[in-house]
Order: structure tokens, then C-alpha cells, then sequence
């Protein structure tokens, strides 16, 4: 039980998981007309992880990656 905790604390500290949780409640605020469970957050948790396996360590940076990469998917899908 201490163990699931403990690995949710440091979870919540690993960059891409912060960076998804920023990027995706700045996104849902600009877009009223997606739901939180879209598929479309998924899709930003791979991105913003291959990002930060490519190098990428710093929260800011991947947050403002991930919500560019959010606006170019709903650009793409017009």
C-alpha cells in the first residue's frame, strides 16, 4: 500500500506527467468543447514522453511543447 504512494508522489514530480497535467488543464480551459477524457491526451502523454527521452527535461519547455502540439493536431483535423 506504502509502495502505490510512494511511486504516485514521485509520478506526479516525473516532468512529462507534469507537463501533460499543465498543458492539458490550459488547453481544456481554452476549449470548452473537449471533454477531459479525450483521446487527444493520450496522444500529448506519448508525445511529451518521446520528448523527454529525446532529452528534454525542463516542465516549462514540455508544457509549451505539448500545447503547441495540441493546437497543430486540432489544425491538422479542421
Amino acid at each position: 500500500m506504502f509502495g502505490i504512494l510512494r511511486e504516485s508522489k514521485v509520478d506526479d514530480k516525473f516532468p512529462p506527467r507534469l507537463a501533460v497535467d499543465r498543458a492539458w488543464t490550459i488547453y481544456l480551459a481554452a476549449r470548452a468543447d473537449v471533454d477531459a477524457a479525450d483521446h487527444r491526451r493520450c496522444t500529448l502523454e506519448r508525445y511529451l514522453r518521446d520528448r523527454w527521452h529525446a532529452g528534454e527535461s525542463d516542465p516549462e519547455e514540455l508544457t509549451c511543447s505539448g500545447l503547441s502540439f495540441l493546437w497543430k493536431l486540432e489544425r491538422e483535423n479542421c
